[in-house]
C-alpha cells in the first residue's frame, strides 16, 4: 500500500480480518447440512466439471489484465489460503478477496434468503458453477461474498469490501464481487 497513511494501513487490516473472520460462522437457523456419500455430487449443485482447489495460490487466480481491469494498484496479500487485492491509490478505497476453501462445499451453507447471523444467502451461478451470494442488507452494506462450488467439497470465495465508507450500494458491491468471482473461475478454466 505505497503512500498509504499508517492509520489507513491499520483500518484495512482490521476490515480484512473481520471480513474473513466473518465467513466461517454457522447458520442460526436452518436445516443442518447433510451429509454427501463419498464420489457423488452435492446435493442440488450441478457443476459442468470440476476445478479441484488443491494447491492452487489465491494471488495466481488474477493476471496482470485482469488486476489491471479491476483497478488493482498494490501488490496481492496472501494471508493463509486467501488473497486481498487493493484498490487504494484514490477514492474511493476497497479491496477484493479471493479465497480457496478446500474443505467446505457450497452444501454446508444454506441456500434460500434466510437469515445467518444476519447475512442473507441467495442461489446464484458464476461461468457455469453452482454460487450463493452472501451479503447482510442495510443502507450503507459492509461487504459482498460470492461462493462458487467449483469441486465436490470445495468453494472459491470472492469477497468485495468497501474501505471508504459510503462509496457503493449493495448491488454494486455484489456486481464487483461477482465480477472477481467470474475471472477467477475463468483463471481455473484455463488451466485444467
Amino acid at each position: 500500500m505505497t503512500g498509504y497513511p499508517a492509520r489507513r494501513r491499520t483500518v484495512l487490516a482490521v476490515l480484512a480480518a473481520a471480513g474473513l473472520a466473518g465467513c466461517d460462522s454457522t447458520p442460526e437457523a436452518g436445516p443442518a447440512p447433510t451429509e454427501t456419500p463419498s464420489g457423488g455430487p452435492e446435493p442440488g449443485y450441478q457443476r459442468p466439471f470440476e476445478l479441484p482447489l488443491d494447491g492452487v495460490d489465491p494471488c495466481a487466480l488474477l493476471g496482470t489484465a485482469d488486476l489491471d481491469a479491476l483497478g488493482v494498484n498494490s501488490t496481492p496479500r496472501r494471508s493463509g489460503a486467501a488473497c486481498s487485492f487493493d484498490v487504494d491509490r484514490t477514492e474511493p478505497y476497497y479491496s477484493y478477496v479471493l479465497e480457496t476453501m478446500i474443505d467446505t462445499g457450497l452444501d454446508s451453507m444454506p441456500a434460500g434468503a434466510r437469515r445467518a447471523h444476519r447475512m442473507l444467502i441467495r442461489r446464484d451461478t458464476v461461468a457455469g458453477f453452482p454460487a450463493l451470494t452472501r451479503y447482510r442488507k442495510g443502507r450503507w452494506p459492509s461487504d459482498c461474498q460470492t461462493l462458487v462450488g467449483v469441486a465436490r467439497g470445495q468453494t472459491l470465495r470472492a469477497q468485495l469490501y468497501p474501505v471508504s465508507p459510503r462509496a457503493f450500494g449493495l448491488r454494486q458491491l455484489c456486481d464487483m464481487s461477482e465480477r472477481v468471482a467470474t475471472l477467477a473461475v475463468q483463471t481455473l478454466r484455463a488451466r485444467k
